[in-house]
C-alpha cells in the first residue's frame, strides 16, 4: 500500500512532480583544469582528462570536481587494463554516476543532453 501522496502546491512537499530538465550542451568549452599534482600521468590519462572536461556534463562542474574527475580517470584505466580490484570497479561506477556521466545519473541530476539533430 503507497503512502501518502505529496502536494505540489505546498512549498516544503516533497513531490513536485517532474522538475524540468537543464538541456547540457553538446561540449564545455570551459579550459580544463590542472591535472592533480602527485603522481605521474600517462598520455591517456590526459587525454581521457581532456575529454571529460569537455563534455557536457563538465559544464556544470567546477573546480572542486577535479579529484572526483582525477580519480575516475585513474580507475577507469585501470578497469580497462584489467588492473582494477573490485572495489576500484565499483568506485568507478559510483563516480560516473555522481558526475553525471551515465544515463541515470543524467536523470538524477534533471540533466539532458541537447537533440543531436
Amino acid at each position: 500500500m503507497p503512502g501518502p501522496q505529496g502536494n505540489a502546491l505546498l512549498p516544503f512537499s516533497r513531490h513536485r512532480g517532474r522538475r524540468p530538465y537543464l538541456v547540457l550542451p553538446r561540449e564545455c568549452t570551459l579550459p580544463a583544469p590542472r591535472l592533480p599534482a602527485g603522481r605521474t600521468w600517462s598520455r591517456y590519462e590526459r587525454r581521457l582528462w581532456r575529454d571529460l572536461w569537455r563534455s557536457p556534463q563538465a559544464s556544470q562542474w567546477d573546480e572542486s570536481f577535479g579529484p572526483a574527475v582525477a580519480s575516475y580517470v585513474m580507475f577507469s584505466v585501470a578497469i580497462w587494463g584489467g588492473r582494477a580490484t573490485a572495489w576500484q570497479a565499483q568506485e568507478a561506477r559510483h563516480l560516473a554516476d555522481r558526475l553525471g556521466l551515465t544515463p541515470a545519473g543524467m536523470a538524477a541530476r534533471g540533466w539532458a543532453l541537447e537533440d543531436a539533430s
